[in-house]
């Protein structure tokens, strides 16, 4: 497989600007992959396609506000700084993304907040738009941690052109995320309500949690046409023992384990046993899955709409075969789905 099949043309209406009204009332297209079949649903439907003991494997990952604004000394030039991640929380050094880069050099200062009270020193770039920061401030961690907090906004994707709302503070959190250190939201469990998960909890089924905090790698370009020379970016994982047995039972007992999102298969997939179970994992991952591969772990999949070319597409591809998928995504085009973080959902089963 090469880069060039995996290209689609995808009309700009298309992007998911907004989230459903209700987070489980989204569309949902349902993949048969044994019989080849395309059903029209609403997410909230997926409850029909679980029994009793299913797993539905989910990332608890929580993202934080990202996005920071801050000025150049000197000049007072705007600039975006977008935290990666942290690398050294005594000396409160940052991997972060700044924009527009080419103004940015080692030794600069950025200021930010009304107050410029937080200010960051420039002490390395790492890429053409990365570089490590090392953050001043007079006060304690949990205090420093609550600036980033208060200048943050969440880090909604650059292809959503409108300004961030105060609802998407709620909007871009699954229901159920509860470890801060993603800088994107899992989105395919964006679609979950807290009502949607009651409903499947009466009716038995497990719910594994996982974390993969998902790092900007994810959506990184592919700019290579052989697909095995492509880098992916690591992302922290942590895989518990409570949820390895939950998995490990479902598998045993022949049930539908699902991976809500590439980011759990990505993390499973990580995380696999000589004899094909779920191991428990505390680490980092690069894995990139495309076609062919064989999966271990999940036997059904939950997930959005991708971008052309996109390693979340070749995943999905990997996954449900990469002429379905095509025909599948035809059939979206055609039948008005809405792609993205905030679009509609796909069940592969």
């Amino acid at each position: 497989m090469k880069l060039s099949n995996f290209g689609f043309n995808l009309p700009d209406e298309l992007l998911a600007e907004y989230p459903s009204e209700h987070r489980d009332e989204a569309r949902l297209m349902v993949l048969n992959r044994k019989d080849k079949t395309i059903e029209h649903k609403l997410f909230k439907d997926i409850i029909d396609y679980f029994d009793e003991n299913d797993v539905l494997i989910l990332n608890n990952t929580k993202v934080f506000p990202a996005r920071l604004y801050g000025n150049k000394e000197k000049t007072g030039a705007r600039i975006e700084v977008f935290l990666l991640r942290e690398l050294n929380q005594e000396q409160r050094l940052w991997d972060v993304l700044v924009d527009p880069a080419r103004k940015i050099r080692i030794g600069n200062k950025l200021y930010f907040g009304e107050d410029e009270n937080l200010v960051a020193e420039v002490i390395d770039n790492t890429t053409s738009r990365g570089r490590t920061l090392r953050f001043l401030y007079d006060g304690s961690y949990t205090e420093f941690r609550r600036k980033l907090t208060e200048l943050g906004e969440t880090p909604l994707p650059k292809y959503i052109k409108r300004a961030v709302e105060p609802e998407d503070e709620e909007r871009y959190q699954t229901i159920y995320a509860k470890n801060e250190g993603a800088v994107a939201a899992p989105t395919a469990g964006l679609h979950f309500s807290k009502h949607l998960l009651k409903r499947l909890e009466i009716k038995g089924i497990n719910f594994a949690e996982v974390t993969l905090h998902v790092g900007l790698g994810t959506f990184n370009p592919v700019e290579v046409e052989d697909l095995s020379k492509h880098k992916m970016d690591s992302e922290e994982i942590s895989i518990r023992p409570e949820a390895v047995n939950i998995v490990n039972t479902g598998i045993n007992n022949k049930k539908r384990v699902c991976a809500v999102g590439t980011t759990v298969m990505r993390a499973i997939e990580s995380a696999v046993s000589s004899n094909g179970m779920l191991n428990e994992m505390e680490g980092w991952t690069n894995k990139f899955i495309f076609p062919p591969y064989d999966f271990s772990i999940a036997n059904s999949m939950i997930t959005n709409f991708h971008t052309p070319k996109s390693t979340l597409l070749m995943m999905v591809s990997a996954f449900a075969g990469h002429d379905f998928v095509k025909h599948a995504y035809e059939e979206a085009v055609k039948e008005k789905y809405k792609f993205y973080s905030y679009g509609d959902a796909m069940l592969i089963i």
